[in-house]
């Protein structure tokens, strides 16, 4: 029984009762200009579909009558857009003529039904029923109050049956289009890949930070000696420089405010992350070979946040042990080598966040990563192709 009364006390229901009753106001005013006429409203909505702005108007009335849960959702049924091509023209031009018919079925259940009530309800007074209503010649019977309430209980029915159906045609005839349902698709797959960007420049810039933070703090502490904790607490100071830089410009682009942030760091600026890992301790063993200067942006940006995530997970794993750091391009390639001697704490070959992010970084771009226990060193080799960016 609840059920059945749920719709009542809906206010979808009366939204979409409203919504029926616009076009049959629109239709009584041209049959009180013009009876013998009845057609022309149907010629001039089929006619009215085929303007694109008909249908970005037509939605917006729906997304706010028959699904206001919808409104704003990219993923409305209902879409809100102007017609682009004839397919589209034709089906808003078909959803007014619905429309019009579901409103006539509403519009005269809405008069008809309800006068009929009163009707009833004069008969069972001793008054004779209007002639113009369904219970006319019923004459006066004291039993037409127990038929009252029926003329309403099938208006009510009625109206809510009109609006399920007009809401099913309008997901079906003003619904997004295959190509609509596709750009929706790839926005989203856009901000998807986005986030996960901003969440691997974030792990990589603060993760480094914070690692050669820890390890400059207790290599101070154990070392007792007030130069190298000078230099400790200098190279913290600089680290966490860098850190709050990064940090800055990711949360202006989080905001989307303010001036455009700054140029990522990229490969041409190694040094400060090697000078970072001798800082805490590392000895590093670099080298460079090749026109570094001539490796396109992305793959130079890419290739600085896989060394600087390498390299954290050196010092985090390992601490101070030796590591040895090449860089390469040559034949169209990148390729960025780390090796540090596995000293059984480096975790999982594969495992973790930072190494995912790595192989991730590296498919972007159309290259491999690898990374894992080779011998007895751990190892992440990066090749990443030059003129081939996915």
């Amino acid at each position: 029984m609840l059920r059945f009364l749920h719709p009542l006390i809906t206010p979808v229901t009366y939204t979409r009762w409203l919504h029926l009753l616009m076009p049959q106001a629109v239709v009584s005013v041209w049959l009180f200009i013009s009876m013998d006429t009845p057609w022309v409203p149907v010629v001039l909505a089929a006619l009215v579909g085929l303007i694109p702005g008909m249908r970005l108007a037509e939605g917006i009335q729906g997304q706010l009558l028959l699904t206001p849960a919808e409104r704003g959702d990219p993923d409305a049924t209902i879409s809100v857009a102007p017609s682009t091509s004839w397919s589209e023209r034709w089906r808003t031009a078909l959803w007014l003529e619905v429309r019009l018919l579901c409103a006539t079925l509403a519009g005269l259940a809405t008069v008809w039904l309800p006068a009929t009530t009163v009707d009833l309800v004069r008969s069972a007074f001793g008054t004779k029923p209007s002639d113009e209503w369904l219970a006319a010649g019923l004459g006066t019977h004291w039993w037409a109050a127990v038929l009252a309430p029926v003329p309403l209980l099938v208006m009510l029915a009625v109206v809510v049956g009109c609006g399920e159906l007009i809401t099913a045609a309008a997901r079906w005839l003003l619904g997004p289009t295959p190509v609509q349902r596709l750009t929706v698709l790839e926005e989203r797959t856009e901000q998807l890949l986005e986030r996960n960007r901003i969440a691997r420049e974030l792990h990589d810039s603060i993760g480094h930070a914070l690692t050669v933070a820890v390890v400059q703090a207790g290599a101070a502490r154990a070392a007792r000696d007030p130069e190298f904790t000078e230099r400790a607490l200098a190279a913290i100071e600089e680290t966490g420089r860098d850190a709050l830089e990064d940090l800055d410009r990711v949360l202006r682009v989080l905001r989307e405010s303010g001036p455009s942030p700054g140029q990522r760091p990229s490969l041409s600026e190694a040094d400060r992350l090697l000078d970072s890992a001798r800082g805490a301790g590392a000895k590093v063993d670099a080298e460079v070979s090749g026109p570094l200067e001539q490796v396109p942006g992305p793959v130079s940006r890419e290739g600085y946040r896989i060394l600087q995530e390498s390299l954290t997970n050196v010092l985090r794993h390992s601490g101070a042990v030796p590591v040895r750091v090449r860089i390469t391009v040559a034949e169209g390639r990148l390729e960025l080598e780390v090796t540090n001697p596995f000293t059984g704490s480096t975790g999982t070959p594969g495992g973790g966040s930072g190494l995912r992010g790595i192989r991730e970084r590296a498919a972007l771009l159309g290259g491999k990563a690898k990374t894992g226990l080779y011998g007895e060193e751990w190892m992440v080799h990066a090749s990443l192709p030059l003129g081939r960016i996915r």
